[in-house]
């Protein structure tokens, strides 16, 4: 018996198909790679942002706990985190003082304790190469309004 094999019927369909998988799943890939750079971006991003909102709070809390108001100017303070991260906080008197209701809750006739009313805005800075902007800072500005009780008179 003799077996005969005829090649002349077949005509490679069977490339054709296996190298056009080959382009999808290789498109495929690559789609995938460019999503999970830009997620590992925005994640990166998302996080120096963290740290100049933790920074912001953190320069809030130092300004309020140095006690240094002033009820006729600004008062300025300035703090390193760490290497990457600087916070300034600006105290402002907010208006003039208001007359606090002596222990008859009258509206403060003869009590001479007054509320001076304050600003604070605090601005953190994140920098990954400080000095050298890049594609990971961040900023965060924080407000917090406060009033400290004391006796009346030009400064606090």
């Amino acid at each position: 018996m003799t077996m005969q094999t005829n090649f002349r019927k077949q005509s490679g369909a069977a490339l054709i198909v296996g190298l056009l998988l080959l382009v999808v799943i290789t498109v495929l890939a690559i789609s995938g790679m460019s999503t999970a750079t830009t997620e590992l971006a925005m994640a990166r991003n998302d996080q120096n942002y963290e740290n100049a909102f933790q920074a912001a709070e953190t320069g809030l809390e130092a300004a309020l706990a140095q006690g240094q108001f002033n009820s006729l100017g600004a008062v300025t303070v300035t703090q390193y985190i760490n290497s990457y991260d600087k916070v300034t906080a600006d105290i402002q008197p907010d208006g003039d003082p208001t007359i606090v209701p002596d222990r008859a809750f009258s509206l403060g006739v003869g009590s001479g304790i007054v509320a001076y009313h304050f600003l604070t805005t605090a601005t953190a800075v994140s920098e990954r190469s400080p000095g050298t902007p890049t594609d990971r800072d961040s900023n965060a500005v924080h407000t917090q309004a406060f009033y400290v009780v004391g006796p009346q008179g030009p400064t606090l």
